[in-house]
């Protein structure tokens, strides 16, 4: 897990098994658990854990629509990197560009590519919410 730059988080993901269809590739529907790790894990390098930010704050985060292409498959046992970066901001939510890449003999593939937009919510009444003050400055800092 790591920052490419102070937007970018790069995650690495294994495929297992489990991720694969009967053709042996990453089933489509899984490319968007890896990004949704990659953007929990954006969130936890900044200070941010989703857990506390319900139990102290009210907040949770949903997604509100995803946009992906699908370019290449993915299979069984390749290493992954999921990467997640900030595109722009409002008041109560976030729109993540994200891709899913493979490194095949040094250089980079783009295997899946997507824009995620996500609303921050009240946790109780789950109607949108504005984000906390302390996560806005880490967005404008990245954005």
């Amino acid at each position: 897990m790591t920052d490419t730059d102070q937007n970018t988080f790069a995650l690495p993901v294994r495929v297992y098994f489990e991720d694969t269809d009967l053709a042996g590739v990453v089933y489509y529907a899984n490319y968007l658990k890896f990004m949704e790790r990659a953007r929990t894990e954006w969130l936890r390098a900044r200070g941010f854990e989703q857990d506390a930010l319900i139990r102290e704050l009210g907040i949770v985060f949903a997604v509100r629509s995803v946009q992906v292409d699908y370019l290449r498959p993915a299979r069984f046992n390749e290493l992954l990197e999921v990467r997640a970066s900030v595109k722009q901001w409002g008041r109560a939510s976030v729109t993540f560009v994200q891709a899913v890449l493979r490194y095949d003999e040094g250089r980079e593939e783009i295997l899946a590519r997507g824009e995620i937009k996500v609303a921050c919510l009240d946790s109780t009444s789950f109607r949108p919410k504005t984000i906390p003050d302390a996560l806005l400055g880490v967005l404008q800092d990245v954005a």
